[in-house]
């Protein structure tokens, strides 16, 4: 079926919940898609941050098949192999000593949140419940994600929201410090803000913000929902900046594709979860976590953290002279392959250009586009884009 046809079928029968462009997608390799035309794109999306390494990685692939000939889905009333196998390579490899699995981002973040208030009220009373995030913040979904969440265009609608949110701007200690009171629990901050803009943090914010959850007795959650998996250069993107967080969530690209979230946590307050505070009927099944455990391994066993922070550094370098070309674009900033560049001018036309002629671009706040490739973008697959980028922006300068 043609992609017309498949288009027509989507506009009688799918929800409205996103502006969804023209494209059908029906197959993918590594950094290339192909839609149902037959028209190949080069994928600097992927997947807004999941497809970290690429588009149907022979390992993960073979980890779904295997898996799903042997057991894809059991109660969490049992004990899962896979699930445990996962959860030891994840607490092994950071801060965290337990971790509890789901299906997405926002479901992670629900339970950081849930987990935050839960170890509260055991150790300091009901009272102690309200979070503080931060402006331009993305935290998933959910009526509690879309409460943390600090963007208006993410809550309007849905009001009430619930109570208990505190929203400061990013990288502002001083003023993340003064919206503390008797009645704040946790501080929930993204590492690096995606949806807000690629907004990257201050040497020492990060110290800053430690010392005040240590100062008040606060859990320190990081959502590491797109940043973490090798997209930074590192694992997980706290090791940039010197600080260990209390909590941690994870999802997009944890399984190569496949829907999974996890919150990981030390002892100390994971211990506030027992059986019936919390649960999740898929979170965890065999299925996804074969993904996940092929993931982590294909990152750790190719060298993927390295060459990201390396392959980062050239993007960064081929967008910054691209920039230096054009006077609408204001500044690229970024870590490893999390990028974005800051325009004085609306990043929706460049987008739909760049489908046009075969690239897969995105814009966020408006003015940004973000760059979040596959892990295992190649240099030529860069100065193909770089080059067809060039040429929409000697159009919309004219």
């Amino acid at each position: 079926m043609k992609s017309e046809q498949w288009i027509e079928k989507s506009d009688k029968y799918i929800m409205k919940t996103y502006g969804r462009y023209p494209i059908v997608p029906v197959r993918g390799e590594g950094c290339r898609l192909w839609d149902a035309d037959g028209k190949e794109y080069l994928d600097f999306l992927g997947g807004v941050a999941v497809n970290n390494l690429g588009h149907c990685h022979p390992k993960v692939v073979k980890a779904l098949q295997d898996q799903a000939a042997q057991l894809i889905h059991c109660s969490n009333y049992y004990q899962i192999p896979q699930q445990i196998e996962l959860a030891e390579l994840l607490c092994s490899h950071s801060f965290a000593d337990k971790a509890f699995f789901c299906n997405s981002g926002a479901e992670a973040n629900e339970a950081a949140i849930k987990l935050a208030r839960k170890y509260s009220r055991d150790t300091s009373g009901p009272e102690r419940y309200e979070i503080i995030t931060a402006a331009e913040s993305f935290h998933g979904r959910t009526m509690a994600t879309v409460s943390a969440t600090g963007q208006e265009k993410v809550q309007r609608f849905f009001d009430p929201l619930l109570h208990g949110f505190t929203h400061v701007p990013f990288n502002d200690a001083a003023a993340l410090e003064a919206a503390v009171t008797p009645n704040t629990c946790a501080v929930m901050l993204e590492p690096i803000q995606g949806e807000g803009g690629v907004n990257i943090p201050s040497p020492g914010y990060f110290q800053e913000v430690r010392r005040i959850c240590d100062q008040h007795g606060l859990l320190l959650i990081f959502d590491e929902v797109q940043v973490g998996m090798g997209r930074t250069g590192k694992l997980f993107a706290y090791e940039h900046f010197d600080v260990i967080p209390d909590v941690m969530t994870l999802a997009k690209a944890l399984a190569g594709g496949a829907p999974i979230g996890t919150m990981l946590a030390k002892d100390k307050f994971a211990t506030a979860f027992v059986p019936g505070t919390h649960g999740s009927t898929f979170g965890g099944n065999p299925l996804v976590c074969a993904a996940a455990i092929a993931t982590i391994r294909t990152i750790q066993e190719e060298g993927l953290l390295n060459r990201t922070e390396e392959i980062g550094e050239y993007l960064v370098g081929e967008l910054e002279k691209l920039g230096e070309k054009y006077s609408f674009v204001k500044e690229v900033r970024g870590i490893g392959l999390m990028i974005g560049m800051g325009l004085s001018i609306p990043g929706a036309e460049i987008v739909t250009k760049g489908h046009a002629r075969g690239v897969l671009l995105n814009v966020t706040h408006d003015t940004v586009l973000r760059f979040v490739p596959p892990l295992i973008v190649t240099k030529q697959e860069i100065n193909k884009m770089i080059e067809i980028l060039d040429g929409i922006f000697a159009e919309v300068e004219i």
